[in-house]
């Protein structure tokens, strides 16, 4: 076709610009009201590699698996599909949730995971063996201080993205943005105790 005019593109700016904020209001904002600036996490779906990744780290693993912010519920169900039960995700969006029930339908686990819409930070994760973590930097020191406060001993956290800063991970797999890190918490506060033992020396 002909090129576009300074008119015809200003409108296709503005168009795309109206999309972008329409996509933002309807399906990422409802999750985001209550929660304070510095602890919001965008959707950003996981990749297949990253899913395998992940589920691998898990792998062998038994007890209840939960996947905080779990978005469209890809990880649930790719926990459960692997053995991983019970296999619930926490999300506040309701249009997420929508659509981790809808896959899970059509995967044909409806009935069998649970995708809940719950503040992660107001949940007790005491029972919780296994915790898939795909969520912001800026979340993970305060969640680390939550994990630590509730896990079990023998409990193992995935994450995805980005590592906990303060924490040496049992093991890793993946490079990149592919990269995930397990954490089994007995070590975890292991390390945290001689920390504290060294600091108060």
């Amino acid at each position: 076709g002909a090129p576009l005019g300074g008119r015809e593109l200003l409108a296709l700016a503005v168009a795309s610009g109206a999309a972008v904020w329409a996509t933002w209001a309807v399906v990422l904002m409802p999750g985001f009201r209550r929660v304070p600036l510095r602890l919001q996490v965008p959707y950003q779906p996981s990749s297949p590699r990253q899913v395998a990744n992940a589920l691998a780290l898990l792998r062998g693993r038994a007890g209840k698996t939960v996947d905080l912010g779990s978005g469209d519920g890809r990880l649930v169900l790719e926990a459960y599909k692997q053995g991983l039960r019970p296999a619930l995700g926490y999300e506040l969006n309701p249009w997420l949730l929508c659509l981790a029930n809808y896959r899970a339908w059509r995967a044909g686990y409806h009935g069998k995971v649970s995708f809940l819409k719950k503040d992660l930070w107001k949940v007790n994760l005491s029972d919780c063996h296994n915790v898939i973590v795909f969520l912001a930097p800026s979340v993970k020191p305060p969640l680390a201080t939550k994990l630590l406060a509730e896990l079990p001993d023998d409990a193992r956290v995935v994450a995805g993205r980005f590592p906990f800063p303060c924490w040496t991970p049992s093991s890793t797999l993946g490079q990149g943005l592919e990269q995930v890190w397990a954490y089994d918490m007995k070590e975890v506060r292991r390390e945290a105790q001689g920390s504290t033992q060294e600091s108060r020396a």
